[in-house]
């Protein structure tokens, strides 16, 4: 009987997308932070010109899985099996949001800085200014806090209490 019950979702084909939606938002995610620790372990102070590029492809990686996070994500919000009223007025929701933009938008310099960099010689050194290890540094440690924004939110914390 427990699996009638725990496969039930699979007959119904909104559902189905909805868990297909969410799956991919969560491979998403594993993606972003794998291609970041990626580019992390890679980028010391100085490196051959060759371990930029490879960054550089963690980088391209990186830049897929976000587009996938965002368009599950936008899936989920107006078209989920939760109502986008769920997450419209949830502060939560929105410091969630609102990280991951910050995450993007500290994620320009570095990309810029491998794109540039990626090309000549691939034994020549490159000198790695501290501000692109300290930028994907700052990325993984939003990231980190991301889900535990939503648990907080899954969790039904920050939804607006309506007052009689």
């Amino acid at each position: 009987m427990l699996h009638r019950t725990l496969f039930a979702p699979l007959g119904n084909p909104l559902m189905t997308t909805d868990l297909l939606v969410r799956y991919l938002h969560f491979l998403g995610i594993f993606v972003v932070f794998a291609a970041l620790l990626g580019q992390h372990l890679l980028l010391k102070s100085s490196v051959p010109r060759a371990f930029v590029a490879k960054a550089q492809r963690f980088d391209l990686a990186y830049l897929i899985a976000v587009v996938v996070v965002i368009a599950t994500g936008l899936l989920q919000w107006f078209s989920g099996a939760k109502p986008a009223a769920f997450y419209t007025p949830n502060p939560v929701f929105h410091a969630k949001v609102t990280l991951f933009l910050v995450v993007a938008i500290v994620s320009i310099y570095p990309t810029v800085f491998m794109r540039k960099e990626k090309n000549g010689d691939p034994d020549e050194v490159v000198a790695i200014p501290r501000g692109i290890v300290h930028c994907v540094r700052l990325e993984l440690l939003l990231l980190v806090v991301i889900p535990l924004l939503a648990v907080i939110m899954a969790r039904g914390l920050g939804i607006p209490i309506e007052k009689p």
